[in-house]
């Protein structure tokens, strides 16, 4: 599995497929401070990634690798809708 994780000065985020979040029922663990855009979810690093990565963990599923998406200016994913809005 590959996770793009967009990142700008101040913040970062890791893009999952909700299905993937559905799936491992963890829509309810995820805050506001993640984002949705189409049928990506954008999580949060600090809390709602961490979440993600441990439900794959609990279900036996290898560890993603990550692909660092990096701007010097605030990131688009800012502009997307909040998770629980």
């Amino acid at each position: 599995m590959e996770i793009k994780f967009f990142a700008d000065p101040s913040h970062g985020w890791g893009e999952v497929p909700m299905s993937l979040i559905k799936e491992l029922c963890i829509e309810d663990q995820i805050s506001d401070y993640s984002y949705l855009k189409g049928d990506m979810a954008y999580l949060e690093e600090d809390c709602d990634l961490p979440v993600f990565l441990r439900a794959l963990e609990s279900r036996g599923i290898e560890y993603p690798k990550f692909v660092d998406i990096h701007t010097n200016h605030d990131s688009p994913v800012r502009r997307y809708r909040r998770f629980n809005s």
